[in-house]
């Protein structure tokens, strides 16, 4: 009886184990991911990687892959919907009356101040691009990103009651200015956040468009 209750509790103690070493792999899976394809990716270029490979060196399976990406492309494209939502989100509570712009590139700040865009990510942010930069279909797909955000702006202003075509030029604005902050802080080597240059290129387009 003694040896059946030992060989439980063994039993127990076995299957609580390994119950938590599983567990400890959840949190951060997508995350994992990301850098394990980023940096294949890097290695031997996006068309040469493969899930499989993504996933074994992430030490999860091609299973746990397609629970977090649709395809090998979306790891570089996911959380575009998170984006948007920050930019929309943003423009629906500006104060009535605000200017359609002044509505935008508050949203575009908020967008850049988020978790998304500070320092510790530009690392990350700074592979992906180069992975991009190196692929034309994965440069349409992110010129497609971009114009659904401003689609989604202009959308947002127009719920506000802004015509066209102001609401549409306003959203194109924002994100023409989003888009070279970005393009700057990715090969920015001081440590700044998108925010820092979010600020000075909507200073730079208020002064290049102010009257003389």
């Amino acid at each position: 009886m003694s040896v059946t209750v030992i060989s439980l509790a063994r039993m127990s103690a076995t299957v609580i184990m390994y119950t938590c070493g599983m567990s400890r792999w959840k949190p951060d899976a997508r995350s994992r991911l990301q850098q394990s394809a980023l940096e294949i990716y890097r290695e031997r270029g996006y068309e040469q990687a493969t899930v499989v490979e993504i996933a074994q060196r992430a030490g999860l399976t091609e299973r746990t892959f397609f629970r977090h990406f649709a395809d090998k492309r979306e790891v570089l494209f996911v959380g575009a919907d998170e984006l948007r939502e920050i930019l929309v989100g943003r423009v629906a509570i500006e104060p009535v009356g605000t200017a359609p712009f002044d509505t935008v590139a508050a949203a575009v700040e908020t967008l850049a101040a988020s978790s998304t865009f500070q320092p510790e990510g530009r690392d990350k942010a700074r592979q992906r691009q180069a992975v991009i930069a190196a692929n034309p279909a994965l440069q349409e797909r992110e010129l497609i990103k971009l114009a659904s955000l401003s689609a989604a702006l202009a959308d947002a202003l127009r719920v506000r009651g802004v015509g066209e075509p102001a609401a549409s030029l306003a959203a194109e604005a924002g994100i023409v200015v989003f888009r070279v902050a970005f393009d700057r802080w990715v090969v920015d080597d001081e440590g700044r956040g998108l925010s820092h240059f979010v600020q000075e290129s909507l200073s730079t387009l208020r002064a290049a468009t102010a009257p003389s």
